[in-house]
């Protein structure tokens, strides 16, 4: 007997066990999960998808051993078998056992790639973090090799799952809000580092080579792990990479909209000169569908114009206005009664929401609807509310934007070319350089 039938034999008594808490799930379908990346969001989706299905965790890694040992004990007291998982260092001999259906990633965002490719060669279906790549051919890569070997990909833009925003999304489809010309997007959370720390030697439990993998080397910095590592373009897109994507994608789940035709973003680090980060404190970014307007704002400093929507979008129809955000939505119609709904919490289902630490409970409700729209289409292979083709466009059209900041013009995006439509300059940047001896992968040879 090999390992995946070992585990497939004991999961059968597992699933039997679980019906009563799963009903949805029959004995036989437990699936063997493993996560790359055990830091603060992979154990909340870990969790989350622990909490819908009778999965068995079977593998983690990261980089962090202290991180990755304290996981393996979380996750123990958590999981039906109250088993430990076995754990990795490198995500590579993790993939190598061939004994996972699910791998979910929840590394900073210039591991993504690798780790997503090698996860559906090795035959997973795979939940993987939001933006799905830092540049334009990781993102073509992924897709492509998604495509390839037939596998589900659901990308964690969870606001396809939050249930008052499904609700919200409603309102848009059943044209209450009339012809919609503008939506402002905009981030006001002060959530750029303000600090400026010296350069150090990276603690004992941190492998920082692999920690950096593909990324620059930089010298270490207690700011880079964990957490706050996207103060650093190095390794992530800033603000509109982590932020921004959220809210552009809602817009585009909201009103069935695919690339923009034209991207262009203006800003920097304009108030805040003193941080270490070298993302920018300022930055606005328009996507433009001809008759529709996609506007995003971030500032990392100053008052929000709105303190009930510090973060979220703005949707103007010519009818009513929508305000949407992880908390809540607002309509407002020309005529008639408004509405308020606020997020919805599930306390009652799962009360260890209210003592998990640092978990975000506000968005625990929609991390379960995404894992268990994953669960569903491993089942019947369809593709997911956030499908990774979906992911892609969200993630590139953030991407150029940042590129348009630092060429300064406008980007025109050819979708069936896959590159900036005459702007050989720019199609340049779209493939960033790997530090060896890790190699870019490259949609034309997956």
């Amino acid at each position: 007997m090999n390992r995946r039938e070992l585990l497939t034999a004991g999961g059968l008594g597992l699933a039997g066990l679980a019906l009563s808490k799963y009903p949805a799930h029959a004995a036989g379908e437990v699936k063997r999960v493993g996560l790359i990346g055990s830091g603060w969001y992979g154990k909340a989706d870990l969790l989350r998808l622990i909490q819908v299905s009778p999965v068995e965790v079977v593998s983690l890694c990261d980089v962090d051993k202290k991180m990755v040992a304290d996981a393996a004990d979380l996750v123990s007291t958590r999981q039906a078998s109250k088993k430990k998982p076995r754990t990795y260092s490198d995500w590579r001999e993790m993939l190598k056992e061939k004994d996972l259906d699910i791998v979910l990633i929840g590394t900073p965002d210039h591991w993504h790639a690798l780790q997503m490719i090698a996860a559906v060669e090795s035959g997973c279906d795979v939940y993987c973090q939001k933006p799905i790549g830092v540049d334009v051919a990781e993102c073509q890569a992924m897709l492509a090799a998604a495509r390839k070997h037939k596998k589900v990909v659901q990308i964690g833009t969870q606001r396809r799952s939050t249930p008052h925003l499904i609700e919200a999304q409603k309102l848009i489809q059943e044209g209450r809000l009339g012809k919609i010309g503008l939506v402002e997007i905009y981030c006001y959370y002060h959530m750029r580092t303000r600090e400026n720390p010296p350069d150090s030697t990276p603690p004992e439990n941190l492998d920082y080579e692999m920690w950096t993998g593909p990324a620059p080397m930089r010298p270490y910095n207690k700011l880079v792990h964990p957490r706050t590592w996207r103060a650093f373009m190095e390794y992530s897109n800033g603000i509109l990479g982590d932020m921004c994507v959220h809210m552009f994608d809602m817009t585009r789940w909201m009103m069935d909209l695919g690339y923009p035709k034209r991207i262009s973003s203006n800003g920097g680090i304009l108030i805040d000169k003193n941080s270490k980060a070298n993302t920018t404190d300022t930055q606005d970014a328009i996507f433009d569908y001809d008759d529709v307007k996609v506007v995003w704002q971030h500032r990392s400093w100053g008052p929000p114009p709105d303190p009930k929507y510090p973060w979220g979008a703005t949707f103007y129809g010519d009818k009513g206005t929508l305000k949407c955000s992880v908390m809540s939505y607002d309509f407002i119609p020309e005529k008639g009664e408004a509405i308020h709904k606020d997020v919805t919490y599930e306390y009652e289902q799962f009360p260890e929401d209210k003592t998990e630490k640092d978990l975000e409970r506000h968005v625990a409700p929609a991390i379960r609807g995404h894992m268990k729209n994953l669960l569903e289409c491993v089942a019947s292979r369809g593709r997911p509310v956030a499908d990774i083709g979906e992911g892609a466009i969200s993630t590139i059209s953030c991407i150029l934007a940042n590129l348009s900041l630092q060429l300064g013009r406008t980007l025109v995006w050819d979708p069936v070319a896959g590159k900036i439509a005459n702007d050989d300059e720019a199609n340049k940047l779209l493939a960033r350089p790997y530090r060896g001896p890790w190699i870019h992968p490259d949609a034309a040879k997956i």
